[in-house]
């Protein structure tokens, strides 16, 4: 039989950290001693509360139904707490929906308001899904460069004004992955009026919001700028601040008409997420978040462990404000590609290449603190022997 592939497939990128994942599993079948830095996966476990609550969830019978609709309506007011807490940000109920992890919400975001032809504004390098998802709608996207220039925001002033005519969405991510880069309230401000000047909807990706190291700074929430929840949301996850990837639990809020429309892009593509998880994330959400804290001061010193050893052998880098992320310079004379390849072939290390997220993230490798410090000072004696 000859199969044919839908011609959107054929415009998808290979996805990058699948095929990270395929080659450390191949790596591991040839009994290589393996340190993975690639997929930005927690290796720490969920928290015990948490789990618990799930077992305790997952025993009544009435949440092994279908959990139709936009959540429960407590896991809805928990959030509400939460973001009210968080971000002194109210939001209504009927602003809130459940999402199977940010990323199925994310993609499914362009089925909802991208008609074939309508441009995407999607920042590079940047989270691949950005751009798979626009081109499963038949949208156009148009990549903003995300440079250490510009301390890694988009440059909204030099997209053409042909472009923008043509705009119907922009996606921002702050905390940055890969980047690790922290969005200013000066730069969301001139978002929002970006975006109503030109009635562009705004996607903020929020996912990495809680992993920040300097208590002083946490991260803002685009919707605490004046205006924003006109013109956007904000998606949010529980798979990074509370270790749950596997999961696959988190939400988006904010603009009342743009929720009714992912809402109902989700009742033809999914039937909710499943309550027993739903009602964990609740535990999650409303209890002590001293292990979030914690979550925290791990990162933080393996970020310090990992950067200071980058240092040292002379790697340019900087210490990330936030995320799990380490953005290093790579050494002169190779690309991210072949510094990626001579770290696995001769080092058993594996990164992330930036071009693979981006080609403005040529130049660049990073790393992700998903490794203990045991293993961090491992690796940076293999790359200490790695041949430049």
């Amino acid at each position: 039989m000859n199969i044919i592939y839908n011609e959107k497939l054929k415009k998808l990128p290979p996805y990058l950290f699948i095929e990270i994942d395929k080659k450390q599993k191949e790596a591991l079948k040839q009994g290589r001693d393996i340190i993975s830095f690639g997929v930005g996966d927690p290796d720490l476990p969920t928290p015990e509360h948490i789990v618990k609550s799930l077992q305790d969830s997952v025993m009544n019978p009435m949440n092994h139904k279908y959990p139709f609709g936009m959540g429960l309506l407590s896991y809805r007011k928990a959030i509400i707490d939460w973001f009210s807490n968080r971000f002194n940000v109210n939001l209504d109920i009927d602003e809130v929906c459940a999402l199977i992890g940010s990323k199925e919400g994310i993609a499914h975001m362009p089925l909802g308001f991208i008609n074939p032809g309508d441009v995407v504004l999607v920042p590079e390098p940047g989270y691949p899904v950005y751009n798979t998802g626009t081109i499963f709608s038949d949208g156009i996207p148009y990549y903003m460069p995300l440079t250490e220039k510009n301390n890694f925001l988009p440059d909204l002033d030099i997209i053409p004004v042909n472009v923008i005519k043509k705009a119907k969405m922009i996606f921002v991510n702050y905390p940055n992955n890969p980047t690790s880069a922290v969005a200013t309230r000066t730069f969301y401000s001139k978002l929002v009026d970006f975006a109503k000047k030109n009635n562009i909807i705004v996607v903020s990706d929020a996912a990495y919001c809680e992993i920040y190291y300097d208590n002083k700074n946490k991260p803002l929430s685009f919707l605490e700028i004046d205006g924003a929840k006109e013109v956007g949301v904000e998606f949010h996850s529980l798979s990074k601040t509370y270790n749950m990837t596997g999961w696959r639990v988190g939400w988006v809020c904010g603009n009342k008409d743009i929720i009714t429309g992912i809402a109902k892009v989700k009742d033809n593509y999914d039937s909710g997420v499943f309550q027993a998880i739903q009602e964990a994330a609740i535990t999650a959400l409303s209890s002590s978040q001293s292990c979030v804290e914690n979550f925290r001061k791990i990162y933080k010193e393996r970020r310090d462990v990992l950067v200071a050893g980058l240092k040292k052998l002379n790697w340019d880098v900087k210490l990330p404000e936030s995320t799990f992320y380490v953005w290093a310079r790579i050494p002169k004379g190779y690309t991210s590609a072949q510094v990626a390849l001579k770290l696995f072939d001769e080092a058993a290390i594996i990164c992330t290449p930036g071009n693979g997220m981006g080609i403005s993230g040529e130049g660049y490798i990073r790393f992700a603190l998903t490794v203990d410090i045991i293993r961090i000072n491992e690796a940076l004696s293999r790359i200490l022997k790695v041949t430049w």
